[in-house]
């Protein structure tokens, strides 16, 4: 497996990966499918300013990762939002892992000094996994989305670096 930038030529499986979680979960808010010109769009705003990985093997992409803006005033900085999905089928192979390691060391050089993820909840393994990698919880949001016919609830996580 090989950890590697993003290619904008991925934006079809990453597509692919992220329809899954949509249409499948509550882990992201979004209920509509995108097309790959729209991921393509999105990977786009994100390379401008921040890294964006894959983990791929014998050409096929098993997952992503990549941070954004926390929030946009002047005082975050220093702040970073990430995000990760894994392929379904790629689950506990120390994907995530090697994907957020290689994010963590390319933040630090944009001198990331925190690094938020938030959580839609319940999620148990997303929590272990991001709790493995040095996050504590710090916030809680009750009841803030509303899919799959429920409201969901919002924790967010956070790891400051070296």
């Amino acid at each position: 497996m090989n950890i590697r930038d993003v290619k904008l030529e991925d934006s079809s499986q990453i597509t692919e990966i992220y329809n899954h979680y949509i249409l499948n979960t509550h882990h992201t808010f979004e209920t509509k499918p995108l097309e790959a010109n729209e991921m393509q769009d999105r990977i786009k705003e994100v390379i401008k300013d921040y890294p964006y990985l894959v983990a791929e093997e014998d050409g096929a992409v098993l997952g992503y990762a990549y941070a954004t803006d926390f929030k946009l005033r002047q005082a975050y900085e220093n702040t970073s939002e990430v995000s990760i999905y894994v392929n379904s089928d790629s689950k506990q192979k120390g994907i995530g892992t090697q994907l957020y390691e290689g994010l963590f060391e390319e933040l630090e050089d944009l001198y990331v000094h925190a690094i938020v993820a938030g959580i839609a909840l319940p999620n148990d393994p997303s929590i272990k996994f991001h709790e493995k990698l040095g996050f504590e919880k710090v916030a809680h949001f009750r009841e803030i989305g509303y899919k799959l016919g429920r409201w969901i609830d919002v924790g967010y996580w956070e790891v400051l670096t070296k």
